[in-house]
């Protein structure tokens, strides 16, 4: 865990002690350790602070690298797990008035600073602070309860449960971000999105189709595909029966796509690259599959493609998430929902792709 602060849960025994009551939570204790433990519930919110009871966490790849020990991770152990999380509030501290106990919150998944000219333009993600994504550098959402600055706990709008809030941070407000803010996706316009099936590809469907743009996705089986068009997809190709870049030319009269959503890698680039149209543009949030990937240049410059990183979101994308939950032009895609004694196994599915949608652990 980090240095003592405020929000340590006290698992490590450096931390501040939150009083004596004891509560649950699922502490990551090395490369593939996890176990369910007992930690210090917190003290009473400080000012501007909110305390809320997790009710949902969805878990993400960020969580399994965690769990895998991820050697960029500059972190502490044991820490709490989980990255992407919604409750409701349940005490208020001084000074807040934009929250009351009862609220739903979706959780912004980064201690931000708040400071900083990123933070004060509203580009959370440009945060200066590198090293403070919950559950991978700081304790996570795992837990009964915990406090958090008011800012990062965004109200949920009537109509938005526990359950779809969990996943605005990062398997909807993640590709709004990707779609939107930097892809800049249009209506008319047709995408590519890959593995169809998964958390944030079932989300960039929807999102998309909701956006007017035609959808062309991937998934791995036949059972998948049905799924996917159920969501909306235009056209899905199994890659297991057939190279999706050689369909996509065909489905784009050799065109090509305007955006291709990446987060796979390497399994998946090159043919990412040869789907776009002149001017395409691809935009990754991840790479499940590797790390590293050639690149054609001639293709690259030839065809004045684009390639464009993009990595969380702002809290604005949390607002637009779940204003398009509230109003039916989108909706959550759960795959499971488990007990804390179960995330292990869910931990291992989702490792080994064998899920539609989302995994959801109530604590």
């Amino acid at each position: 865990m980090d240095e003592p602060s405020d929000n340590c849960c006290g698992a490590c025994g450096g931390g501040p002690i939150r009083g004596p009551e004891l509560m649950r939570a699922a502490l990551v204790t090395g490369e593939r350790g996890i176990k369910i433990g007992e930690i210090s519930r917190p003290q009473p919110p400080m000012a501007g602070e909110v305390q809320v009871r997790i009710r949902a966490v969805a878990l993400n790849h960020i969580d399994v690298w965690g769990w895998r020990g991820m050697a960029f991770a500059k972190r502490t152990l044991p820490i709490v797990a989980g990255a992407e999380a919604a409750g409701e509030i349940i005490a208020v501290g001084a000074d807040v008035e934009t929250h009351s106990p009862g609220n739903i919150v979706s959780l912004y998944g980064a201690l931000t600073c708040g400071t900083c000219p990123a933070c004060m333009a509203g580009r959370d993600n440009f945060c200066e602070r590198m090293d403070s994504i919950y559950g991978f550098h700081i304790d996570g959402f795992l837990r009964e309860a915990m406090n958090i600055p008011a800012r990062l706990a965004v109200r949920a709008p009537p109509g938005v449960d526990c359950r779809s809030a969990a996943l605005a941070p990062i398997t909807f407000g993640t590709v709004e971000h990707m779609l939107f803010d930097n892809a800049e996706l249009e209506a008319g316009q047709t995408i590519l999105v890959h593995a169809g099936g998964s958390g944030i590809g079932s989300a960039a469907i929807q999102l998309a189709k909701a956006a007017g743009a035609t959808v062309i996705t991937t998934v791995g089986s036949d059972e998948k595909a049905i799924r996917a068009r159920e969501l909306g997809a235009d056209h899905v190709i199994n890659y297991s029966q057939e190279r999706f870049e050689g369909r996509v030319r065909k489905l784009t009269n050799r065109k090509g796509v305007d955006v291709v959503f990446e987060h796979v890698g390497p399994a998946t680039w090159a043919g990412s690259m040869l789907s776009m149209k002149r001017g395409g543009r691809l935009v990754t949030c991840g790479s499940t599959t590797g790390i590293l990937a050639q690149i054609n240049l001639n293709l690259l410059y030839q065809q004045q493609l684009r390639l464009i990183g993009s990595f969380g979101c702002r809290r604005a994308n949390l607002r637009s998430a779940m204003d398009k939950m509230a109003s039916g032009a989108v909706k959550p895609v759960i795959d499971t929902i488990l007990s804390l004694d179960q995330l292990e196994s869910g931990l291992n599915r989702l490792e080994s792709r064998q899920v539609f949608g989302k995994i959801l652990v109530e604590p």
